[in-house]
């Protein structure tokens, strides 16, 4: 799944083809994604500027000199697709600019979303209302608070958007071993002194993550079709019985479902 290295990637890449464009047309190439598509959007977008993208957690926002901004989210396998040459079976919406350019976003599991909400009302959409606070934003101190209480595993409290908002499984697994945290550790007992270290080590691998064009996995590539390469430096993910590069060697459990890669010599 993108997670908020790739998110941001795309929006990056985005912007340089649709920020201050007019939208000439939009096509709707199917009624749903993972749910159903506004049965307005053509109407609303069509002939609007856009004014600007940004990102929250690990959805894409693109807003519009009308009021709305389009919110989409890229599931499983979702990424956009600038100027392709032929549209593909996958390639279910499509944008067009005054400029002759043409975004395709393809998702060919459909887990992704598309949504046209009006952007002053985009803080108390139901999904981003429940969000917690941006990575980069976050501290220590309000980390703390946050996990304050909590007997449950770190792992998984990070990986819960009300938690901060945003982060993913590959990223949290590679800051948890940066900060030298089990990631079994009840997220309460966590002190802050080691919390001091986390916080920093959250931020440092999503900087770096993009800086990298995210990690390419299963299906991702940046809207220009180039593949992230985030993933030549994993310490942890994916690593299962390697050397860790630090005297150990890397496991693999299972939280909540999903799997969690560290080093037990490390993270204590």
């Amino acid at each position: 799944m993108p997670e908020l290295p790739e998110v941001e990637t795309t929006v990056r890449g985005l912007e340089h083809i649709l920020k201050g464009r007019r939208i000439a047309g939009v096509e709707a190439r199917r009624p749903d994604l993972r749910r159903a598509l506004p049965v307005d959007l053509g109407q609303r977008l069509t002939g609007s500027t856009v004014v600007g993208l940004r990102r929250r957690a690990k959805y894409g926002v693109i807003d519009t000199d009308r009021g709305d901004s389009l919110v989409f989210h890229l599931g499983m396998s979702g990424h956009w697709r600038i100027d392709p040459t032929e549209i593909e079976k996958h390639d279910h919406f499509l944008i067009d600019t005054d400029e002759g350019r043409r975004v395709a976003l393809n998702d060919a599991r459909r887990f992704g979303s598309l949504d046209l909400v009006p952007t002053e009302e985009l803080a108390d959409w139901p999904p981003f209302a429940a969000l917690g606070p941006e990575p980069f934003a976050m501290t220590a101190e309000e980390l703390r608070l946050r996990l304050a209480g909590r007997s449950a595993p770190i792992k998984p409290l990070l990986l819960d958007q009300r938690t901060i908002a945003g982060l993913g499984n590959i990223y949290v697994c590679e800051a948890l071993f940066r900060a030298g945290i089990n990631p079994k550790r009840a997220g309460g007992s966590i002190s802050i002194e080691r919390l001091k270290r986390l916080v920093p080590a959250i931020q440092d691998v999503l900087a770096e993550a993009i800086a990298a064009g995210g990690s390419t996995l299963r299906d991702f590539a940046a809207p220009n079709g180039e593949l992230g390469y985030f993933s030549k430096s994993f310490a942890v993910y994916g690593r299962d019985g390697r050397p860790c590069g630090s005297g150990g060697t890397v496991r693999r459990i299972v939280q909540g479902g999903r799997s969690t890669f560290y080093c037990p010599h490390c993270q204590r």
